[in-house]
């Protein structure tokens, strides 16, 4: 089996909520991810990225790409999980589950930053940075104000320094604390980035959407990035074959 897609927590909606109770309830440092093209691409590209990768305790498959390598490979897809649906849904059940939490959103930039955590959190009662900072920086304010209780961190600065981060705060942590990967989930919470029309979404093309809105600097990710994922998962297959 491609090794990218053997790490995958493939899931349906009945699994999706015994997975989200386990996360909920963790008495130790978690983190979460989520694999499309672009991901699968950086993958393919770094020992050192794949490694941050694997180290998710979950990593749900997100996108019509990723879709399409599974049935490639005998895999069932099952259900598409992508972050910005998912995390609201996961903020939402760690509220219903009334844990006292400490919260942090490091990503994007002000006034992004404050709009997007506080309508995440649903409360100004969080710690955050912006995403441009060194690596350092976020371990130390996190080490910093991580408390006894759940900790909560979404990190919003995209692939593939969010996973290394992800990496590193598992690694120092002292509590329970969830980590979530979260790409641009403060940027869509803020209102700065638009997502699809639900016709987009359910077919799977959210990313041409995406593109249509930002050409520039999404081609290299879509226009050059959707062909080259395919010949990596060509490659992968042939690999194993060989």
């Amino acid at each position: 089996m491609d090794p990218i897609l053997k790490s995958l927590t493939l899931v349906n909606e009945v699994s999706l909520a015994s997975i989200l109770e386990r996360i909920t309830n963790t008495d130790k440092a978690i983190s979460i991810g989520f694999l499309n093209q672009y991901a699968y691409n950086l993958i393919s590209s770094s020992d050192a990225i794949k490694a941050n990768f694997f180290d998710l305790d979950y990593l749900f498959r997100d996108g019509k790409g990723v879709e399409l390598a599974c049935l490639y490979n005998n895999i069932d897809p099952q259900s598409n999980l992508n972050g910005t649906d998912f995390i609201p849904r996961l903020i939402s059940q760690l509220y219903l589950s009334n844990k006292e939490m400490t919260l942090f959103a490091y990503g994007t930039q002000q006034p992004w930053l404050d709009i997007g955590a506080t309508s995440l959190f649903n409360t100004s009662q969080y710690y955050s940075l912006n995403g441009f900072k060194d690596v350092d920086c976020y371990l130390e304010h996190n080490l910093q104000y991580q408390t006894e209780s759940l900790n909560v961190v979404v990190l919003a600065m995209g692939m593939p320094k969010q996973e290394l981060i992800a990496t590193q705060l598992k690694l120092q942590s002292k509590n329970k604390m969830i980590i979530i990967c979260g790409g641009a989930i403060l940027d869509f919470q803020a209102g700065r980035v638009k997502r699809a029309p639900t016709i987009f979404r359910k077919l799977g093309f959210e990313w041409l959407y995406r593109f249509a809105l930002e050409p520039k600097r999404l081609f290299s990710r879509y226009v050059v990035g959707i062909p080259l994922f395919f010949l990596n998962v060509y490659h992968s297959s042939t690999k194993r074959v060989l």
